[in-house]
């Protein structure tokens, strides 16, 4: 093994019927570093990580541990080496406290008897090492979702994980509670512990992690330093080209000298949204940047009828119009792409075709029943020319990785002739390849005439494609600024703290 090596993956392969998964990938894990693992959904990231950790078992290879060589890995052979992994979707139980959370079938005992004061002292000299105040009595439905991260964090490090593997960490928190991961893992980092880096986030990589791998069709195109490489040089990799241009902005002609096609006057509902206006025209793509908490999402909700509106008026092509619902958005010719595409935007046990049409089944339906020739037609043309992976559109939605989940959920507003569309974080947890097309489905969609609405805190998206940003600040726009006088993030980060 090589000096300081905590990892090795050898010549893993791993194929299934018609697919080949992992092909010949090798990798070397170093004691104490934070090493990246990016790629496209089904580069392979996935099932490597299940490989170390005994979900799957391997055609090829060996995985040595600290100098002990295995063929393959079992779930308990693993965690007894010290590999342990944080989901993105926590394995927690809301109901019981901190303490007993982190011990979940691994509990103190003395005797037969459960020892929730050992529990207890346990989780707190953990949560001491790690200079966090958590109360370990405290029940975990309690926490925000941050502190719940490091509940899990917690409970991998009582039972003694000296590689941890972290997937998509940062998805579902704050800017702030990002910033105290980051804390932690220098922590976690100085103590000795291997962190392996799952992430879309570029600019988080190249801040936290040591290395980075990219993994390409199953297999492993490179290994770097960060300090050896550059965020170009690692997009490249991920999508085999160039893509570059998907990420800068293009000039397009002034949206404003045509026609308002949406017009929010002194729109208020519920605590977030207090006094918000402004004009969305034909063929424009308006961003919409501010702090978590300054009320994009709850602008978003309140024009499509998902909040209710208490004070203000709602145009659209010049009429003042009520939405009270989304079925009124919909009428009126609005469609949403909700921040949470799982829980809001699929119904995740239907199929591609069935998602698709949902908002159009009118449309789509001669009397009581869906034509299914005509509308198996629609769906496939649509599926095709946005390039949604799939085998058919019959597929089960939850099958599809993040960026062809995604896809189907614009389509169906594609579908139905949508005229007004806001996106809600539309690049969140998708691969750079998936992002790049998303941005060009949004500038095309524009090009036709019609107008889009963006919200996203992943800044080079939205000022990729933004005509105009408009800034939100404590329920209110405060500022409107023509994207070709922005010369860079900074200038967009300055006017959304209300800096000169």
């Amino acid at each position: 093994m090589k000096d300081n090596t905590i990892l090795q993956l050898r010549n893993i392969t791993k194929t299934y019927p018609g697919v080949t998964a992992l092909d010949n990938v090798s990798l070397d894990i170093k004691k104490g570093e934070v090493h990246a693992l990016v790629g496209e959904n089904g580069a392979g990231k996935s099932t490597l990580i299940k490989t170390c950790t005994g979900a799957i078992s391997p055609n090829e290879g060996e995985i040595i541990v600290e100098g002990k060589e295995f063929t393959e890995m079992t779930p308990k052979s693993s965690e007894e080496n010290g590999i342990s992994v944080i989901y993105q979707e926590f394995n927690l139980v809301g109901g019981l406290s901190v303490a007993e959370n982190i011990f979940l079938g691994n509990a103190i005992r003395n005797g037969i008897v459960i020892d929730r004061k050992k529990m207890i002292e346990e989780s707190q000299k953990i949560f001491d090492q790690l200079n966090i105040d958590i109360n370990p009595k405290t029940l975990v439905k309690n926490l925000t979702v941050g502190y719940q991260q490091i509940v899990e964090i917690a409970k991998a490090l009582s039972k003694n994980a000296k590689i941890l593997i972290m997937d998509e960490p940062t998805s579902t928190l704050t800017k702030t509670e990002t910033e105290t991961l980051f804390e932690m893992i220098d922590k976690l980092k100085s103590s000795g512990v291997t962190i392996i880096y799952i992430s879309h986030r570029m600019d988080e990589i190249f801040k936290v992690c040591d290395r980075i791998t990219v993994l390409r069709n199953g297999k492993n195109v490179s290994t770097k330093k960060i300090s050896e490489t550059s965020m170009e040089e690692v997009i490249n990799n991920i999508v085999g080209g160039n893509m570059r241009h998907s990420f800068e902005w293009v000039e397009r002609p002034m949206a404003e000298e045509r026609k308002v096609l949406l017009e929010v006057k002194n729109l208020q509902s519920g605590k977030r949204v207090k006094d918000v206006s402004f004009s969305l025209h034909e063929g424009e793509i308006l961003g919409i940047a501010g702090l978590m908490g300054s009320g994009r999402s709850e602008t978003a909700r309140a024009i499509f009828g998902i909040d209710p509106v208490e004070k203000g008026e709602i145009y659209i092509k010049g009429q003042n119009v009520s939405i009270n619902s989304p079925r009124d958005a919909i009428n009126a010719g609005l469609g949403l792409v909700p921040e949470d595409r799982r829980l809001q935007g699929l119904v995740l046990g239907h199929s591609v075709k069935d998602n698709t049409i949902l908002p159009s089944l009118k449309k789509q339906s001669k009397g009581q029943f869906v034509q299914d020739k005509k509308a198996n037609t629609v769906v496939e043309n649509l599926v095709s020319k946005l390039n949604i992976k799939k085998d058919d559109i019959y597929k089960t939605v939850s099958l599809l990785s993040g960026g062809n989940q995604q896809k189907v959920v614009l389509a169906k507003w594609l579908i139905n002739d949508t005229e007004i569309l806001i996106l809600d974080e539309p690049t969140s947890g998708v691969d750079i390849g998936a992002k790049s097309e998303i941005i060009e489905i949004i500038r095309e969609f524009a090009n036709l005439g019609k107008a889009v609405l963006i919200i996203s805190s992943e800044m080079t998206e939205l000022l990729a494609m933004s005509d105009r940003v408009i800034i939100m600040k404590e329920g209110t726009v405060i500022n409107s600024i023509q994207r070709k006088n922005i010369n860079n993030e900074e200038d967009v980060e300055r006017a959304i703290q209300d800096v000169k």
